[in-house]
């Protein structure tokens, strides 16, 4: 799933959209638009709010300016 981040940055209707697509995927990619501020150091600082908004289970990779989220499964899962 693919999320777009335009000139009203980041605002709650996104981290609705983010848990919501959390839901039944393990992977998102939000794509910051040059609305949104095309520097590296945006990018960055935009993924890392997210993710200390989302949670410990969340990692991020930036390429680019897309994001890329995966979502880690918890420890119950694993085989013993």
């Amino acid at each position: 799933m693919q999320i777009n981040i335009g000139k009203n940055g980041l605002n709650e209707g996104i981290f609705i959209l983010l848990e919501n697509a959390f839901k039944n995927r393990e992977n998102v990619k939000v794509v910051l638009l040059k609305a949104a501020g095309h520097t590296r150091e945006n990018a960055k600082q935009i993924a890392e709010n997210i993710v200390s908004k989302l949670g410990n289970k969340f990692t991020y990779r930036i390429v680019g300016f897309t994001i890329f989220l995966k979502k880690w499964r918890s420890q119950k899962y694993f085989k013993k």
